[in-house]
């Protein structure tokens, strides 16, 4: 039987911090996102700003990103989704750092 490798694929992606990077993943992804209250227990404790999640609209549905989660340019765009979330945990281990 044969063996096969899955080819490598580049992305282009940014890390959703859950608030100030909002204007820079808007610019990414050419439109305005909406946002979700995530929490703001440490807001109202005036130690740290609000936590929002990303709303990201796809012909699949609602996607939400929380904080920490990858935001992905689909490389190969089907027109069901430009843009879609990932996990931390998984990018990390499906993705490494391409050096120009």
């Amino acid at each position: 039987m044969a063996k096969y490798r899955k080819k490598p694929v580049i992305i282009e992606a940014i890390q959703w911090n859950g608030n100030s990077n909002k204007q820079e993943i808007d610019f990414f992804v050419g439109r305005t996102l909406n946002t979700d209250l995530e929490s703001e227990t440490a807001y109202l404790a005036g130690i740290a700003p609000p936590i929002f999640s990303l709303l990201i609209e796809t012909k699949e549905g609602i996607m939400r990103a929380s904080k920490g989660d990858w935001i992905i340019k689909e490389p190969f765009p089907t027109g069901d989704r430009d843009f879609y979330p990932c996990k931390n945990d998984i990018f990390i281990n499906t993705y490494e750092l391409v050096e120009d």
